[in-house]
């Protein structure tokens, strides 16, 4: 699932021999391509030539034709989510030129994933020699750094598939192979993507974190598109307002209720939806730690700046908010958990919930937020490229919705980032939502079993699929490649090609290690960040 060390190598040792070769002779069709890259990326990237539901049920014919049973949900009590990049590709210069005025364009799933499972830190492996009395599943086995994934939510998954793709691209393109999505690029050794191909990332569901933290009216049909009862992100809740409270935070909640006016937020319709509640005089909120010690105060963003005004005649009531079962960082601001609208604060940092033991995994909203200024290459690849590979849109199939949110969460937070390195700039990227629904979701599988008392719960498997001639297909649970035994933890077998002196490779991307310290600086400043010792694996 992760990059293969000898496959890596090979593709070093190509782009290092080849590296002066074949720049010359691709100079011509370089600047071709380049005098044509304004003309096709704008109509490409706007969606004009494509739509999203033709994305949404390209993925879903993948997810049925390509995908093995398993690995998948069963359909009688269990659901998951799906992800997955299509890359989308123009006509090339020649073929613009040999008949006018009939662009074509090809659509290709090139990586996929599958899940919504996420490891707690406890079962997190460092470098030292860990025993297996803390790996549950091998509990007299040593559990190497690199042979467990942390993070397989499905959005995570598909962009290590996605990874892998371009992994083997940039192989072919070292390799003088026509067919690779890469040129060289106008750097010795460095490598860009064609200008008549893009990216656009699908998701058949909201991202978990802040994304997900949309306003639920009365009727639902205040948002961009109706709010479902599906649940957003498969962790997105809605809660009556003190369902969650124990009786001590009712209490408390319902003084500091009485206490505050409720600050609205501007909806998709030009209506309002409160969401943070704002003390008479200080014009701010006391929020508690996630560790319920040493209150920090939780300024409202822009956004919450707005008047309160009253809900136009005739709009629908927003009665409450999704909630979002990702946490705020621990030691940074918190959300203000008043009941019902003011339940949450957004534009936060937050990690993925974990059952009973806290992850280190960052909330998907959060990773989609840097992977659109810093590309979903990752350090690694940016030892052979000029530019990040960037996504040009991203569609999210039929569930809970806010166009508002996720464009807060994704673009907005970091949108003000200044003093990058050459190359990387935060994206505009296109957000979409599908009419279709898929297939194995929560709310599709809850409206087929209506009548069961089953008790239906996500799907431990995860799926990563690639378009790679070599493995393309990972089937994992818990962390661990399916059918893992204790005889064969730590092996080649049992990993999913790891990297050897993984934290030197990423740590030697210097334009990429630069950029991410400049994002962290300037908008992501509670980002967690693993201990090195879980990151030098072999």
């Amino acid at each position: 699932m992760s990059l293969g060390l000898g496959y890596w190598n090979l593709v070093q040792e190509s782009v290092t021999q080849n590296k002066a070769v074949g720049f010359e002779e691709v100079g011509a069709v370089n600047q071709c391509c380049d005098g044509i890259q304004f003309c096709l990326e704008p109509a490409l990237a706007s969606g004009a030539m494509w739509s999203a539901d033709e994305i949404a049920e390209l993925c879903y014919l993948h997810y049925r034709t390509r995908l093995p049973k398993q690995g998948k949900p069963d359909p009688d009590r269990e659901w998951t989510s799906l992800a997955a990049v299509v890359k989308v590709e123009s006509s090339t210069q020649r073929e613009v030129l040999a008949s006018p005025g009939n662009l074509q364009v090809t659509k290709e799933v090139v990586a996929m994933g599958t899940g919504t499972k996420c490891i707690g830190q406890n079962k997190m492996r460092k470098t030292d020699t860990t025993i297996g009395r803390h790996c549950r599943k091998f509990e007299d086995e040593k559990c190497k750094p690199g042979d467990i994934l942390n993070d397989s939510h499905a959005e995570i998954v598909a962009k290590r598939s996605f990874q892998r793709y371009l992994l083997h691209q940039m192989w072919l393109a070292a390799s003088h192979q026509q067919c690779s999505i890469f040129i060289p690029g106008t750097e010795t050794g460095k490598w860009k993507l064609k200008p008549n191909t893009i990216f656009v990332f699908f998701s058949s569901h909201t991202p978990c974190g802040d994304a997900s933290i949309i306003p639920i009216s009365e009727p639902e049909n205040q948002l961009s598109k109706p709010v479902t009862g599906d649940d957003a992100a498969g962790q997105s809740e809605r809660r009556s307002n003190h369902d969650h409270l124990g009786p001590e935070d009712k209490r408390k909640s319902e003084k500091t209720a009485s206490n505050h006016i409720i600050k609205r937020m501007k909806t998709d319709d030009d209506g309002y939806f409160s969401v943070i509640p704002e003390d008479l005089t200080v014009q701010q909120v006391s929020v508690k730690r996630e560790d319920d010690t040493n209150p920090k105060s939780c300024e409202c963003s822009a956004d919450m700046q707005t008047a309160n005004k009253e809900t136009g005649l005739g709009r629908p009531k927003v009665v409450d908010v999704y909630r979002t079962g990702a946490k705020c960082v621990p030691g940074e601001l918190g959300d203000a958990r008043i009941p019902g609208l003011g339940y949450h604060c957004v534009g936060l940092l937050r990690v993925k919930p974990g059952r009973g033991d806290r992850t280190c995994s960052m909330s998907c909203s959060d990773k989609l937020a840097r992977w659109n200024v810093l590309g979903c290459q990752g350090a690694l690849l940016m030892h052979f490229l000029q530019y990040p590979v960037y996504l040009s849109a991203i569609v999210v199939g039929k569930c809970p919705y806010s166009q508002e949110a996720m464009r807060r969460a994704i673009v907005e937070r970091c949108q003000h980032i200044s003093f990058l390195p050459d190359g990387f700039v935060p994206q505009e990227v296109k957000l979409l939502q599908s009419d279709l629904r898929f297939e194995h979701s929560r709310q599709a599988i809850q409206e087929v079993q209506t009548n069961s008392k089953t008790k239906l719960v996500p799907c431990s498997a995860a799926i990563s699929w690639s378009a790679v001639p070599e493995q393309p297909l990972d089937v994992t649970s818990d962390g661990f490649r399916q059918g893992t035994t204790k005889k064969r933890i730590g092996s080649h077998q049992s990993r999913m090609k790891t990297l050897e002196t993984y934290w030197d490779y990423k740590e030697a991307a210097l334009n990429y290690q630069e950029a991410w310290k400049v994002l962290r600086s300037q908008a992501l400043l509670g980002w967690v960040k693993n201990a090195t010792e879980y990151l030098h694996f072999t």
